[in-house]
């Protein structure tokens, strides 16, 4: 290994879920997801927001979309109402998208706060791994189709996904 390799260090892990960055590749999802992340709306009332922002498309388009959001598990129906020969759907998202690149301004603040909150990180993975060993080497099992896929990182995908949504539930609180 050159001298440069040992100086570089991992800074940060960026997650791709195939999932949701295929549902999400069409820019007016994402706007979707923001707007149904406040309350749940109908297929109108997210095309009437659409229109608020600009956004000129037909009914029958930001339908199809809320559907690609709904089949790819990221917006779920939340409630039927029934009326004049039909039923209403209401679509709240259950997941949010954050597309963000911090300020390099940041980084001394950002540094601050990784060294204040990493010991509790350190021990909350301690703690999951020690206790849900074998979850997660079942869950990693699930997760490789090949005899390659051994050599991906899908501990550290399987334990990222749980301290996220942790983070999830702890800051809705």
């Amino acid at each position: 290994m050159s001298d440069s390799d040992t100086d570089h260090r991992l800074e940060d892990i960026a997650v791709r879920d195939t999932r949701v960055s295929d549902a999400i590749d069409e820019p007016m999802r994402a706007m979707i997801l923001d707007i149904l992340a406040e309350k749940a709306l109908t297929a109108t009332e997210v095309h009437e927001r659409l229109e608020d922002r600009g956004i000129d498309r037909t009914e029958n388009t930001v339908r199809h979309h809320i559907n690609e959001l709904r089949d790819a598990g990221l917006v779920d129906v939340v409630r039927f109402e029934e009326g004049r020969g039909g039923t209403t759907k209401y679509y709240h998202a259950n997941t949010i998208v954050l597309s963000y690149s911090l300020p390099d301004s940041a980084d001394a603040a950002v540094e601050e706060m990784i060294d204040a909150i990493q010991p509790q990180i350190t021990d909350a993975l301690t703690t999951l791994t020690d206790e849900y060993d074998d979850a997660i080497e079942e869950i990693v099992a699930d997760m490789q189709p090949c005899e390659h896929c051994r050599t991906q990182k899908y501990e550290t995908y399987v334990l990222l996904t749980v301290l996220r949504r942790a983070f999830v539930r702890s800051s809705r609180n």
